[in-house]
């Protein structure tokens, strides 16, 4: 576990949360009045059989969708009252997002992929740049940093796309089966540094279907039929280092 973490508070609240999807006649529910919470310096596993809601709970926190019923909250704000423009700020400077197949963008070098954020809400690209490159130095990747997607290898790769997804003062990281294109010794070392980015203050919240990647966790979520199966607290969470 990490040596360190800061005080707990809520960077992330479901509360009730339901989503529904199709008409009356034939209506899928996707989760069904989900309560979940995520701290400052937490790693939570959401784990649960393919169409359990375990993506849809993903977007929903991300606020990429809409709820059916219930409400999201990101560091105390409610995203019902949030405006569109609100909502794409919010994603820009606080949440970021890591996928399993990375979504880097192929002509831009790992140095722009992951400065591109800062870029897009606004900040000078001299400084977004040196950002960016720190973000690649605590992931050991500054050797790497003038290297396009196809030029890495996967472990490399999703690195990459991990320090866009912490860059800056984003808080919120939110990671859809980040380990499931990587073999086991790349996939328990994105987990390390999911934990590590815990350590300095992030809170994530990933998707896994790995049982012993989900022990890196500080609490596991099992979802089952769209609904909060159970819920454990880890108390020896795998070692960052």
């Amino acid at each position: 576990m990490p040596e360190a973490r800061p005080p707990a508070g809520h960077l992330l609240e479901l509360r009730r949360v339901s989503k529904r999807y199709g008409t009356a006649a034939a209506e899928v529910h996707a989760l069904r009045e989900v309560d979940l919470s995520l701290e400052a310096g937490t790693l939570v596993a959401v784990m649960g059989p393919s169409g359990s809601g375990k993506s849809t709970l993903l977007t929903i926190a991300g606020s990429l969708e809409a709820p059916s019923g219930g409400e999201v909250l990101v560091e105390g704000r409610a995203l019902s009252s949030m405006s569109r423009n609100a909502k794409a700020a919010l994603r820009r400077r606080t949440i970021g997002f890591v996928f399993q197949d990375y979504n880097l963008l192929p002509g831009l070098s790992a140095a722009e992929n992951v400065s591109l954020p800062l870029e897009l809400d606004g900040v000078p690209a001299r400084r977004a740049r040196a950002v960016g490159m720190e973000s690649l130095e605590r992931l050991g990747l500054a050797a790497r940093a003038a290297h396009f997607p196809d030029e890495l290898s996967g472990g490399e790769r999703q690195r990459v796309a991990i320090a866009r997804a912490v860059v800056g003062e984003r808080r919120l990281l939110l990671a859809d089966e980040p380990s499931g294109a990587l073999d086991s010794e790349n996939g328990q070392a994105v987990m390390r540094l999911l934990l590590d980015a815990c350590a300095r203050g992030v809170g994530a919240l990933v998707v896994t279907h790995d049982e012993h990647l989900a022990s890196f966790a500080h609490r596991v979520v099992r979802l089952k039929d769209g609904r909060v199966e159970s819920e454990s607290v880890l108390s020896h969470a795998k070692d960052a280092s």
